[in-house]
């Protein structure tokens, strides 16, 4: 594909010192669209992203869902970019498998002030790092790694710190997408590179409009399911993989369905594809159970309907980095029930007040999760006000805060403009929360 850009004028207003801020990421993502468009509209900020592959605007096999994807949502609108010419594209996520050329040409030519790279964990990511640094342009690193991820052996675990020694001269601060990912950082970076705030966040605007219009039409979209009225629903939207644990969500289902006697017996929505979808819908059968409904893969623009219908939203993940899926639908007003291995629960959600927050693996404190979350209509409704209301904070004009103070630190004679009144501190935002 050949490269293309945005096609809108930039003209920074006049009076502000315009900065020049490279964005390097692997592809165009769903969920960053919007944010990028978001930061383009900075007056005294001209971005340009810098694609290394173009697979996600093309019909692919996405990792996890095990079908074919082609997203229903805008990707390149609004912002400026470019695809980098690479020698090898397979389509893949994995280290070796995009390897661009021409990164640092690239960023000596664009007299970039600043590159922010997205992740460190692809050979065109480390490409772009290194490039930097050899040009002196300082480097901001978002990605989404914590704590709680898989075990490593002794020797991985020395080995990972050696390689953020290594890393750390590269690097002049780092964006930070949540409390389990600052606690991250602060283990291999210490307090000697400033973290900013920059939370892992969603268009609120689309999905709290999508949600409303998905409402006019709720009972004709549960018609359409088949489900009857008044019956409360359980749902769950992601990848069907082992990480996801939907056979945990399952397995409690079961067991508090059989302790419902009355017409409220609720439903359970399984929205997604994967791996592990056979397995469950045998085990649905087994169980006799027309209850469970398994809906497949559903694209940005129908999930709304779905977050709409539901009285409550089930991620009983384990090594999850943080679960946009989680926003999305606290957008919609819904209580929302986590594991404490999904990466947004210690920002997002809080335990008896806007949802419940239960061990990975634990049948039984999910399956009791699940009943309070619907016994009384009344309370789920008020813990859904909760997540609406929390939510707010986590937006992107919050992101371009952060944006902005991280920009203060490392660009020298950047100040920051009024357009965005959000206070930030990128040495003490995080001392509470980790």
């Amino acid at each position: 594909m050949k490269n293309k850009q945005d096609n809108s004028e930039f003209s920074p207003e006049p009076g502000f010192h315009t900065l020049r801020l490279a964005y390097l990421v692997s592809h165009p993502i769903q969920y960053q669209a919007p944010m990028l468009k978001r930061i383009a509209q900075e007056p005294d900020i001209h971005l340009t992203v810098l694609f290394c592959s173009d697979i996600s605007l093309r019909e692919h096999l996405e990792t996890g869902f095990g079908v074919n994807v082609k997203w229903d949502v805008p990707l390149l609108e609004g912002y400026q970019y470019e695809f980098l010419p690479h020698f090898r594209d397979n389509g893949r996520f994995q280290f070796f498998s995009t390897l661009n050329h021409g990164i640092y040409k690239r960023l000596r030519r664009g007299r970039f002030d600043a590159v922010w790279v997205h992740g460190y964990a692809t050979f065109s990511a480390l490409h772009g790092i290194l490039a930097a640094r050899l040009l002196g342009i300082p480097v901001l690193v978002r990605n989404e790694s914590n704590l709680f991820d898989r075990q490593r052996s002794p020797v991985k675990r020395v080995s990972k710190r050696i390689f953020f020694r290594i890393l750390e001269s590269s690097i002049n601060a780092v964006l930070s997408i949540g409390a389990a990912n600052t606690a991250y950082w602060q283990r291999y970076f210490g307090k000697r590179i400033p973290i900013c705030p920059f939370y892992y966040s969603v268009d609120n605007q689309f999905f709290r409009t999508r949600c409303r219009e998905a409402h006019q039409n709720r009972e004709q979209f549960r018609n359409n399911l088949g489900l009857q009225p008044d019956r409360p629903i359980i749902l769950f939207a992601s990848k069907l993989q082992a990480r996801k644990r939907c056979g945990d969500l399952l397995e409690a289902f079961l067991k508090f369905y059989a302790t419902q006697t009355d017409g409220r017996r609720p439903y359970l929505l399984i929205v997604g594809d994967g791996e592990k979808r056979a397995e469950l819908e045998q085990r649905a059968k087994a169980a006799n159970l027309d209850d469970v409904r398994f809906l497949g893969f559903q694209n940005q623009t129908v999930l709304p309907a779905f977050y709409d219908l539901c009285d409550v939203f089930v991620l009983p993940s384990v090594d999850e980095p943080w679960g946009l899926v989680i926003n999305e639908v606290m957008n919609a007003g819904k209580p929302v029930i986590v594991s404490t291995e999904v990466g947004c629960q210690r920002d997002l959600v809080e335990d008896g007040v806007n949802g419940f927050v239960v061990e990975p693996g634990d049948i039984d404190s999910l399956a009791t999760a699940l009943r309070r979350s619907i016994a009384d209509p009344s309370a789920s409704h008020q813990m859904g006000l909760k997540s609406l209301e929390k939510i707010e904070a986590y937006s992107f004009e919050q992101n371009v805060a952060g944006l902005r103070k991280a920009l203060q630190a490392v660009v020298p004679g950047f100040e920051s403009c009024q357009s965005v009144d959000i206070a930030i501190d990128c040495e003490s935002d995080w001392t509470e929360q980790t």
